[in-house]
């Protein structure tokens, strides 16, 4: 017994220690980022911050937000998160409900879903996606961020599952009340899905917002970019063209390094602002559904 207890508290030790290394590893580059963001300009060249802020300003932030190019980036991914989480958690549900049936229920249950995981394993790869786009004249349009990836089938896979953990007696229950698929649907599965449909909502959200790619491929004019496609011109093309005139005075007083820290901080805070709200949810979502008996 005694052999028992000190191997599990060695173990606990070595677990704890494990994940307080890796949390660090995630958490420290975001400190060093803020840090830099605060810092003056003459500190962030130095080199001389590391994890506390040295010459204290909020110069960089104040030149970010006078950038209006950084400000119509900004409402063009909030707009694609709005339309695109609505969009992809409508067609989620009308996709995982059918799927949830037994074959008896829905007899092509089967083919389809094999049609949905197969979208999975083979894409129709980057140049096709690009030409179907160009077709549908989708192109520098909010719709080319959002339709492509309308139907996330990993998020749909999770939702069924979690429909299928449902008593099957409350729909019946339902429908000898007379009720229909749609009421059953939306007054009975959706209401009692709600950790699975927080789940799948903040997985949409962290993609929308951290999509980058799609952005630069999809969107000919600058203007037109995301967020993230913007951050992307900005710190890894540099492409300074993009500053404004009336911008120069305030870049006069912070450094490229500081203006890149501002804004990489201000692309990730929406994110940390509402995953607290959403995290209770997360584990259960993601267990729920998958044990079966």
């Amino acid at each position: 017994m005694r052999a028992y207890l000190d191997s599990r508290k060695v173990f606990q030790t070595a677990n704890y220690t494990f994940l307080i290394g890796i949390s660090l590893l995630c958490i420290l580059p975001f400190i060093h980022v803020l840090a830099i963001s605060l810092s003056s300009k003459t500190a962030a060249a130095a080199g001389s911050v590391l994890f506390w802020p040295v010459g204290f300003t909020f110069k960089s932030y104040d030149y970010v937000l006078s950038k209006p190019e950084f400000l119509d980036a900004l409402l063009i991914t909030v707009q694609r998160v709005g339309l695109g989480t609505l969009i992809n958690m409508f067609l989620t549900i009308l996709i995982a409900y059918p799927l949830a049936k037994e074959v008896r229920d829905f007899k092509y249950r089967t083919a389809y879903a094999w049609y949905f995981v197969l979208t999975i394993l083979f894409s129709g790869g980057l140049i096709p996606t690009y030409m179907i786009v160009n077709k549908t004249y989708l192109m520098d349009t909010i719709w080319a961020l959002i339709i492509p990836g309308a139907v996330p089938v990993f998020n749909v896979i999770l939702l069924l599952n979690f429909f299928r953990g449902l008593p099957r007696e409350l729909e019946e229950a339902s429908f000898v009340d007379g009720a229909g698929y749609w009421t059953v649907l939306w007054r009975i599965l959706v209401p009692l899905s709600a950790p699975a449909l927080a789940t799948i909502v903040l997985f949409t959200i962290v993609g929308h917002w951290n999509s980058w790619f799609d952005g630069l491929i999809f969107m000919n004019r600058p203007e037109n970019y995301p967020l993230q496609s913007y951050l992307q011109t900005v710190i890894i093309q540099q492409d300074l063209m993009r500053v404004a005139s009336q911008n120069l005075d305030k870049l006069a007083e912070v450094s490229e390094r500081t203006s890149k820290a501002a804004q990489i901080f201000m692309g990730a805070l929406p994110i940390l602002l509402v995953y607290p709200f959403l995290q209770k949810y997360f584990i259960k979502g993601i267990v729920l559904g998958s044990v079966k008996e």
